[in-house]
């Protein structure tokens, strides 16, 4: 399977992701946004479930799987046992996949994060998490890019 290049750069996906967070109202229905996000994900098979593809420092269980392809791009897959943890790794995965990995290296993720408001909403354990998912995603871009 080949990766599609995506023509948008992150910084686009990011000010889309935040147009459909504007539109809703109050955390409430951000959340519920969020973990329909989730349930699009495609699910990872029992081998892809691996501790290899564990991701650490999460307090739910994450796994993220890193396919490289032959024009250069990355495309991340995921999946957590954790409703909205899933729908965090959506919107991680809309940002990171399908990219090089010296555009995923120089995307600043917390501010990104900030700018979707998640950084105020989501618990300091939900947090962490989620700057391990992006920690792993800027570790497999580095290893990709030697």
């Amino acid at each position: 399977m080949v990766a599609p290049l995506l023509q948008d750069g992150i910084p686009d996906e990011l000010a889309e992701l935040a147009a459909e967070f504007e539109v809703l109202g109050d955390w409430e229905e951000r959340y519920r946004y969020v973990i329909d996000l989730g349930k699009d994900l495609a699910p990872l098979t029992d081998a892809e479930r691996s501790d290899a593809n564990k991701v650490r420092g999460c307090a739910s269980q994450v796994w993220l799987v890193t396919e490289p392809h032959a024009d250069g791009t990355l495309t991340f897959r995921g999946d957590s046992d954790a409703h909205i943890v899933r729908g965090l790794i959506a919107i991680v995965l809309r940002l990171f996949s399908g990219r090089r990995p010296a555009e995923i290296l120089a995307f600043d993720a917390p501010a990104a994060f900030e700018t979707l408001g998640l950084k105020g909403a989501l618990s300091q354990q939900r947090s962490n998490g989620l700057a391990s998912m992006v920690a792993r995603i800027r570790t497999d871009a580095e290893r990709a890019r030697s």
